[in-house]
């Protein structure tokens, strides 16, 4: 009895194998299709960024002036019009990022005034600075140079020390 069982069992094992073996070939034979259809969906993706890529490599030429041989009178328009665009954002750009330099400067310009100011008032010294008036009257060039006025005088002077600079309160 126990060797029909014993053979029963080996019998019921070699069925679920085969079966097991069925269903992992089929499993295979789907899997291979759908790799297939995957692998077709990746060529066409493929073929097409090769497409794009050498599209935006020939717009790249032409826009850079190179390769305009072949191109009539509207394409070099088109080309025309598109770097102007071009420029135009960019001259935009950098009239912003100067805007945002001219204001953290002038900001900072604050900053160390007021630094000064208390620094002058802990010495006991009097601040001094370049008249509101005087500034405005100054050319451009001059006017760059005054904000870095310093203690030190390079022209030749006859006279008292305290006539040469002058000196104004900070008004309040």
């Amino acid at each position: 009895m126990q060797s029909v069982f014993i053979v029963l069992l080996l019998d019921f094992s070699v069925q679920e194998t085969i079966e097991r073996y069925q269903m992992h070939v089929k499993e295979s034979n789907t899997n291979k299709q759908a790799n297939g259809q995957n692998m077709e969906q990746l060529k066409d993706e493929a073929a097409g960024m090769i497409k794009t890529i050498e599209i935006l490599e020939v717009s790249k030429r032409k826009l850079l002036g190179e390769c305009l041989g072949s191109c009539t009178i509207e394409d070099l328009q088109q080309i025309e019009q598109q770097l102007e665009r071009s420029v135009s954002t960019i001259r935009a750009r950098k009239t912003q990022v100067y805007k945002e330099q001219i204001e953290h400067l002038k900001q900072k310009e604050k900053l160390l005034t007021a630094e000064n100011a208390k620094l002058s008032e802990k010495s006991g010294g009097q601040p001094w600075q370049v008249a509101r008036e005087q500034r405005e009257n100054l050319p451009s060039e001059e006017q760059r140079e005054s904000s870095s006025i310093s203690d030190v005088e390079t022209e030749l002077f006859i006279g008292l020390p305290e006539t040469r600079t002058k000196r104004l309160p900070i008004r309040n």
